[in-house]
């Protein structure tokens, strides 16, 4: 089973500013690579807390490309919505050629209506996009002299340079959160998968998982990243935080989900009166985020917390709920300091995955 790290920023310029926040990622990431994690991971938001110190994964996956060896790099996500299939294609290879052949690329739909607002993009047949874009991305990387024609872009005779590195291209993953079509798509179209089970109970998002491993297997792919399979890859991302023992974890950590948790809400409250055919289910969320504690949130399996004996437990539990390939995890929630950051990565490597490998 892999285990790699989650970045998605959650902080105020005011508490953390971006210079700190970045040389404690770089920090951890350099980190993951010499422990032999499997991949860094990091998100696309803009304009507030929520992600937003992150406009551009990839510029992020670059500078950690410069500074590790092995680990793997992911977007997780970017946003296709708000970029040109061009330009995301090229970038993306342009960082698969610095980091010699390491990217992978996690694709997911734009959710919050606030983004959608200020790039002028319309929520009502941004799913259509997303897919097209997707589409047209892997088209660009396979592909010399391209041409495409939607409703969203159109181009011809285009040779995206510089070409991937990886044969045929860098493995890509679809993020799905609530539609069973999503899950199906990313199967049918070969996709690994990832989830983040924040909302979603485990059980449900299980049967979610294998609606993902039954269109992948129906639709005959056999491989996916370099990796036979017949049943898909599915990676999980979950906040974690390992401490000494329970009651120091739950201390520390504590305040730091209550954060996570009040910045995540206060940006889906753009969704208490947004309403739009392609997020069915999305109005009210942040009344659902509100309605947590940092007690439910790792109680009910949205985080993981504790000392390395509970924590080594939790993984074995939600693992086999949800039968995943592996897990992503989250260490920057809460606006965390490095040192905390630090020596709770520390912990999970060297108390947690020794417990994990022998299972």
């Amino acid at each position: 089973m892999e285990h790699g790290l989650s970045f998605l920023p959650d902080a105020e310029h005011s508490a953390l500013p971006a210079q700190e926040y970045f040389r404690m990622a770089l920090d951890l990431s350099r980190y993951a690579d010499q422990a032999g994690l499997s991949h860094v991971k990091i998100t696309e938001h803009y304009l507030r807390p929520y992600g937003g110190y992150c406009p551009s994964p990839l510029a992020f996956l670059s500078a950690v490309a410069a500074v590790t060896t092995r680990v793997r790099l992911m977007t997780g996500c970017v946003l296709p919505v708000f970029h040109h299939p061009l330009a995301l294609a090229s970038e993306a290879a342009m960082v698969d050629a610095l980091s010699g052949g390491r990217l992978d690329v996690g694709f997911a739909r734009a959710y919050l209506p606030y983004e959608f607002e200020a790039f002028e993009v319309p929520m009502d047949g941004s799913r259509e996009r997303f897919v097209a874009t997707v589409d047209a991305v892997r088209r660009l990387w396979t592909e010399e002299k391209t041409a495409v024609d939607t409703p969203f872009f159109r181009f011809a005779e285009a040779t995206a340079l510089p070409r991937p590195v990886q044969d045929p291209h860098p493995p890509t993953w679809i993020a799905a959160v609530r539609s069973r079509s999503s899950f199906a798509w990313a199967g049918e179209q070969g996709h690994g998968l990832l989830v983040t089970p924040a909302l979603t109970p485990l059980e449900e998002m299980a049967d979610h998982i294998a609606v993902y491993r039954e269109s992948f297997e129906l639709s005959g792919h056999t491989t996916h990243g370099g990796h036979r399979t017949t049943r898909g890859r599915v990676l999980a991302s979950l906040p974690l935080y390992v401490g000494a023992d329970d009651r120091t974890a739950y201390a520390d950590a504590d305040p730091l989900l209550a954060h996570y948790l009040r910045v995540w809400a206060e940006s889906t409250d753009a969704w208490t009166s947004t309403v739009s055919a392609d997020y069915r289910g999305y109005t009210g969320m942040s009344r659902a985020i509100r309605a947590m504690t940092p007690e439910s949130f790792r109680t009910l399996g949205g985080a993981v917390v504790g000392g390395p004996g509970r924590v080594a437990d939790r993984v074995h539990a939600i693992a086999e709920i949800l039968g995943v390939d592996g897990f992503l995890w989250q260490v920057d929630f809460g606006a965390v300091d490095g040192g905390r950051a630090r020596a709770s990565v520390d912990l999970f490597c060297t108390d947690v995955l020794p417990q994990l490998a022998v299972s």
